[in-house]
């Protein structure tokens, strides 16, 4: 059952100031290469189009729809999604307002209702600390600590550890169902004969 929408709380105007300026000056700098991501991506499937369209759930629980790259198909998709650049158009969301440059992850359904009271976000605390290597429960209690202890500082911090967390994430990782490789084994050391005595010799 959905949750009732809850009243706008007061935002901070400091930290919508730092989203719009930072998410105008990001498109600013990559117009150009988004705009021929989006082309080599309509390129390679016409019929499924470049972008991928998702509803969320925004501040005081106002649904959005969120814009991504379309990553399940060529090599670029897949590079797309390696690299956490999928999510690069939501600069666009930033801009509108539905969306900040740092927040809880964006979901489809809010389970808190704490959630409910900033606006979901590019980036966050489980981007940070490891991504998709966390379970789900350790992401949502990252979310919650964001919610209740976030300010601005925290924000920039965030910011300037994303991009060192998504090159740690990207790094060479072993295909899916192998298992890592064993030691080799010590050489045996050559096996030797039985030392025997000789007899005792009688006296007579």
């Amino acid at each position: 059952m959905p949750l009732p929408p809850l009243p706008l709380p007061a935002a901070p105007p400091a930290k919508r100031v730092v989203d719009l300026l930072g998410a105008l000056l990001l498109l600013t700098l990559l117009a150009l290469p988004l705009a021929a991501v989006a082309a080599l991506l309509y390129a390679a499937a016409p019929r499924a189009g470049a972008f991928v369209r998702e509803t969320r759930v925004g501040l005081a629980g106002h649904p959005f729809r969120t814009w991504r790259f379309r990553t399940d198909g060529p090599r670029l998709g897949a590079a797309l999604d390696r690299w956490a650049l999928d999510g690069l158009p939501q600069l666009l969301n930033v801009v509108r307002g539905e969306m900040s440059l740092v927040g809880p992850r964006p979901l489809a359904h809010a389970e808190h209702p704490e959630r409910l009271l900033v606006r979901p976000g590019m980036t966050g605390l489980w981007q940070v600390s490891a991504r998709s290597d966390l379970p789900w429960e350790e992401m949502d209690l990252l979310d919650r600590h964001y919610v209740e202890n976030h300010w601005l500082g925290m924000d920039l911090a965030i910011l300037a550890q994303t991009p060192r967390a998504v090159v740690r994430t990207a790094g060479p990782r072993p295909p899916t169902g192998t298992p890592p490789a064993r030691a080799a084994a010590p050489p045996a050391a050559p096996a030797t004969a039985p030392r025997t005595e000789p007899a005792p010799q009688r006296v007579a």
